[in-house]
């Protein structure tokens, strides 16, 4: 491996010999770093990483997590416990948040998938906000689909994108919504049934003598 004197590792950390490691990189314990992978200057590894066949660009930081195949731009912000499989390309300053799985994607400068989202085969542009549970439906037993989703758009949590859909420029999609159509730019898509409330239907079940059955 190419390893620069302002080089800091702790603990137990696995440096592959084909690895190049830039200026004033940081690798925490237990990190592993394989393959062809190139690192860029004061990115910060770990700990618990593993990282193999990767460009990770400048000032990065990688928590606990996996990367894979994944071109990394600079100043981007992975897990902890995030997924990047092969085919990630993530734009600069963007992230992938705490227990995010992306595959085959590419993610524009500045937008972030925070946390607990599954995003696949898709085309995200800049400064989009994909909220908690939101998926990407790629695949439909048969062929992958993708999921294009425009600059500036704000994506609900829990969200499902049926594809193959658009999300337009500047677009919102209500929380726990499925949707399966595109979106015009700057439209807001919301896909619910209405809510019931029963009243007093606890009440009704605990005097229910099969309730509990």
């Amino acid at each position: 491996a190419a390893i620069d004197p302002t080089l800091r590792i702790f603990g137990k950390v696995w440096i592959g010999p084909d690895v190049k490691l830039g200026r004033d990189v940081i690798i925490e314990p237990m990190t592993k770093i394989m393959g062809t992978t190139v690192v860029g200057d004061g990115s910060v590894l770990g700990p618990d990483t593993r990282i193999t066949d990767s460009a990770i660009g400048a000032c990065c930081t990688i928590d606990s997590s996996i990367v894979i195949g994944c071109t990394l731009g600079d100043r981007v912000t992975v897990g902890p416990r995030a997924y990047l499989r092969p085919g990630t390309v993530m734009g600069a300053d963007s992230k992938a948040g705490t227990s995010v799985e992306i595959k085959n994607s590419q993610i524009g400068d500045g937008s972030k998938v925070p946390h607990l989202s599954y995003i696949g085969d898709a085309e995200v542009g800049r400064g989009v906000n994909i909220g908690a549970g939101t998926i990407t439906c790629n695949y439909d037993g048969v062929r992958k689909h993708r999921t294009v989703i425009g600059d500036g758009a704000f994506i609900g949590s829990d969200t499902m994108l049926v594809a193959p859909v658009e999300i337009g420029e500047g677009a919102f999609t209500g929380a726990g919504s499925a949707i399966a159509h595109d979106v015009p730019p700057r439209a807001l898509a919301v896909e619910r049934t209405e809510q019931r409330t029963i009243e007093e239907w606890v009440a009704r079940k605990r005097e229910d003598p099969q309730g509990d059955a």
